[in-house]
């Protein structure tokens, strides 16, 4: 006999956003992922609603993102797509060096190491990227049309024999080779907003927005609240960007509306950043929804959403319901995305099989359903919403296989149906009373990722520097006829993205750049006008971060390994050092202040010097303190395993999807060294404990590690590349350094006769 099931409506929500890559509206655009994300992501995204009858999807627009696809549509190029059409016998020796530097920015597992050619490049870059003779004139013609070609989705280079015959070729791709991927690039480009069309005029997709330039709305609207912990005034304490937030979210409406042919009911507020005077802007602009986190619902219902160890909810009720906030003008309406699925799929899916992750997310679906049998409510809505882009390069086939699979059966079970989210919320009549809402980011962090931090300080005054002069101009001047534009400029400067990448916890790889952006268009508000800007601006702010790892060992380094902190002791002096700074993000919950690392023939050192935060304030603190250390050998050669730490945040650097060969475990309790493992992976993403008693250890002052070389395999000549995880009980507070590796070399041992 079976059981009776009730129904479960299923919003699949994905998110598309990035930031203005342009210096001048006209120029060249100074990043790639427009162009890549677009050949990769946004057009077979919504192509799946076409491969399923029954299938309907949610997708969250930017629409800056849609101005630079039609940028791209009628001709316009980043650096990158410039390089690769240009003749190689002129390419300059910095075009070489930009090539070598960028066009491997590629995942290694999914999308070098599975092309022969592109792979054996990358394996030669490895061993020298400073030197431009490394290659010949046609393989780095081969390089730019591979690194191409890798970011285009498997799907069209099936369907589309003209790339189905550039991908067989696999090297010896000429000049034409090179210009048609681009043109096909553009190709596929040309169809996202027709198709976006056809598809909303079918009612199988729906398309919402964001603000304009993805600005962070409770900033803007109220950030003098934000900053409650400062005492006093300080200069950022009139930063008088309400008008702002209301006028991004406004021309996003309109521009969408103009784009589509239909003005958006919904607002994906930008990081899923919401408070009360966020909402009463929306419902006075005439929004009819928009979303948030389970974070979020649970403290604007007093409600602990409480999973178990795998991560399942005891009692998801709350969650799969909707909810209507009460403002001033209107009731609007608000739903919320449970935050496990969220994890496992943007972070943790990508590491398995594809099949057998999506069957488990079908499984956990079913889970929750099971338990609403004894809801008094018809009506249940789960939200799974995220980034839409940025996870699926870690996958097998670009995602493709494990979409397929959980699309194929949520379709083909008739007690689950797709929704779109605005016929969802029209037909359902049981929406849940929200008395109020909590003010938060869509990770639970409030808002430390984009303000309150030296460097992101630093960008926020030069920001109000220039809202107050424009301001001022724009009095004296009120019929200036550029106004318009500066005050674009000044809009863009207002985006998430540069706040993201200042200063800490966030590392991009390409800070420089972002910060080279963000101050080009803060320039451009001043020359728009024909003033003179402040020269401040010429100065780069990432250089005040006094946090990356670049300071590298200067020369060998043989240590006594004895844990004293000694000022007589010059044996560290070549080492390379990281100092991890003191934010607010990080003064709690960093275990060390700073790490040293350098290496002789036979041995690497570490040496790390406990936080002393902890040290003065032993009772109010956590008492037992993790750090993770991941080491492999450069090339990848090795048996490599995934880390296996638990994410606690949304957004995850990267460098959490690389795999290594050695995990060491370092464990403090009480001003204690309590445990170190050593272990090693094995095939098949498994892990096994290792024997560690040829690793000497010292903990007393500092905490010391000689590890031989040949107990983690690496040979002479050969690098070991290594990063370090903050992880208080398994759980990643955050990477030493960010998004990328650090790396010693083993000398070769000179014989002499």
């Amino acid at each position: 006999m079976m059981s009776q099931t009730k129904k479960l409506s299923i919003a699949f929500y994905w998110h598309m956003h990035q930031p203005v890559y342009q210096l001048t509206p006209h120029g060249d655009y100074i990043m790639p992922w427009v162009r890549l994300h677009a050949v990769k992501d946004y057009l077979d995204m919504m192509l799946w609603v076409e491969k399923f009858d029954n299938l309907k999807l949610n997708f969250n627009y930017v629409p800056v993102l849609l101005d630079s696809l039609i940028d791209y549509a009628n001709g316009a190029h980043d650096i990158h797509s410039r390089i690769t059409i240009t003749p190689v016998e002129q390419l300059s020796n910095e075009d070489k060096i930009f090539i070598l530097n960028n066009f491997f920015d590629a995942n290694y597992q999914t999308m070098i190491l599975p092309n022969e050619q592109y792979h054996k490049l990358y394996k030669i870059s490895q061993q020298n990227i400073e030197n431009t003779d490394i290659y010949t004139d046609q393989e780095y013609s081969d390089l730019m049309a591979l690194y191409n070609l890798a970011w285009i989705d498997p799907t069209f280079k099936k369907s589309d024999s003209r790339l189905a015959k550039l991908v067989e070729k696999g090297k010896d791709y000429t000049l034409e080779d090179r210009i048609e991927i681009i043109d096909i690039q553009r190709e596929i480009i040309k169809k996202i907003i027709p198709t976006l069309k056809k598809l909303i005029e079918k009612n199988k997709i729906e398309v919402s927005t964001s603000p304009y330039y993805h600005p962070i709305l409770p900033i803007l609207l109220d950030y003098k609240s934000i900053r409650k912990d400062h005492s006093g005034e300080d200069e950022l304490s009139g930063l008088n960007t309400e008008e702002d937030a209301k006028m991004q979210t406004k021309i996003a409406l309109d521009r969408m509306e103009e784009l589509l042919g239909r003005r958006p009911k919904g607002i994906w507020a930008s990081e899923q950043c919401v408070s009360p005077q966020t909402l009463e802007m929306l419902s006075d602009l005439g929004v009819e929804w928009s979303i948030s986190d389970e974070g979020n619902l649970a403290s604007s219902i007093d409600f602990e959403f409480v999973h178990d160890f795998k991560g399942h909810l005891e009692d998801p009720y709350h969650l799969l319901k909707t909810y209507s906030y009460k403002t001033q003008k209107s009731d609007i309406k608000m739903i919320f995305r449970e935050s496990t699925i969220y994890n496992l799929v943007s972070f943790e899916y990508a590491n398995h099989n594809p099949v057998a992750t999506a069957n488990d997310l079908y499984d956990r679906i079913k889970i929750l359903q099971g338990k609403i049998l004894s809801s008094p409510d018809k009506d249940h809505l789960l939200t799974i919403a995220m980034d839409g882009e940025n996870c699926w390069e870690n996958y097998i086939d670009d995602g493709n296989t494990f979409l397929r699979t959980l699309y194929e059966l949520i379709c083909s079970d008739d007690s689950l149906e797709t929704v779109l989210i605005s016929d969802y919320l029209e037909h359902t009549k049981e929406h849940k009373k929200l008395n109020k809402i909590s003010t938060g980011a869509s990770f639970n962090r409030g808002y430390k990722l984009w303000i309150d931090e030296p460097v992101k300080d630093i960008a926020w005054k030069y920001l109000k520097r220039a809202k107050d002069d424009f301001s001022a101009f724009s009095k004296r001047e009120p019929n200036h006829p550029n106004l318009k534009d500066a005050k674009k400029e000044l809009l863009i400067c207002e985006g998430s993205d540069w706040f993201w990448w200042y200063g800490e916890p966030n590392y991009s790889g390409r800070d420089n750049i972002f910060d080279f952006i963000y101050r080009t268009h803060l320039k451009n508000i001043y020359k728009t006008l024909d003033l003179d800007y402040p020269k401040y601006l010429d100065e780069p702010l990432t250089s005040v971060s006094p946090s990356r790892p670049s300071n590298y060992p200067k020369a060998l380094i043989s240590p006594e390994v004895n844990g004293k902190n000694t000022i007589d002791d010059d044996s560290w002096l070549n080492a390379g050092c990281i100092d991890i700074p003191d934010g607010p993000v990080l003064r709690e919950s960093k275990l060390f202040d700073k790490i040293c690392f350098g290496n002789d023939s036979e041995n690497f050192y570490l040496r790390l010097y406990l936080n002393k935060y902890i040290k003065e304030n032993p009772t109010t603190l956590p008492r037992t303190y993790q750090m993770y250390i991941y080491l492999r050998k450069a090339g990848r050669t090795q048996a490599l395993s995934p880390i296996r730490l638990i994410n606690k945040s949304a957004n995850i650097s990267p460098i959490a999807m690389e795999k290594f060969h050695n995990e060491i475990q370092i464990s403090i309790r009480d001003d204690e060294l309590r445990f170190l493992r050593l272990v090693k992976a094995i095939p098949g993403d498994m892990w096994v404990l290792e024997n560690y008693k040829s690793i000497e250890v010292a903990y007393d002052e500092v905490l010391d590690l000689k590890i031989p070389f040949d107990v983690l395999d690496i040979n002479e000549s050969e690098k070991l590349e290594f990063l370090f995880v903050n992880a208080n009980f398994g759980m990643t507070d955050f990477y030493i350094p960010n998004e990328m590796v650090l790396s010693v070399q083993r000398p070769e041992v000179t014989v002499t006769k």
